[in-house]
C-alpha cells in the first residue's frame, strides 16, 4: 500500500476516535475540509508544517500521528 494511503488510513483512525467530521477536524487544523478529505484519501502529500498542524489539532506528537505507517 502506498505511504500517502497508509498515513490517510491512521489520520482517519485517530479522527474518528474523536468523534470528529472532516470538518470539525479541518478546522481545528486551520486547514480546509477538501484537504483533509484528499489528505484522508491518499491523494495529498502533506507538507511536515501540515503534519504539525494536523498532530496538534489530533493532541498527539509527529511521531504518533506517523507511528504505524
Amino acid at each position: 500500500m502506498d505511504i500517502r494511503k497508509k498515513f490517510g488510513k491512521r489520520l482517519r483512525t485517530l479522527r474518528e476516535e474523536r468523534g470528529w467530521s472532516q470538518e470539525e477536524f479541518a478546522d481545528r487544523a486551520g486547514l480546509h475540509r477538501t484537504y483533509v478529505s484528499a489528505v484522508e484519501r491518499g491523494v495529498r502529500n502533506p507538507t511536515l508544517s501540515v503534519l504539525e498542524r494536523l498532530a496538534k489539532a489530533l493532541g498527539v506528537s509527529m511521531a504518533e500521528l506517523v507511528q504505524t505507517i
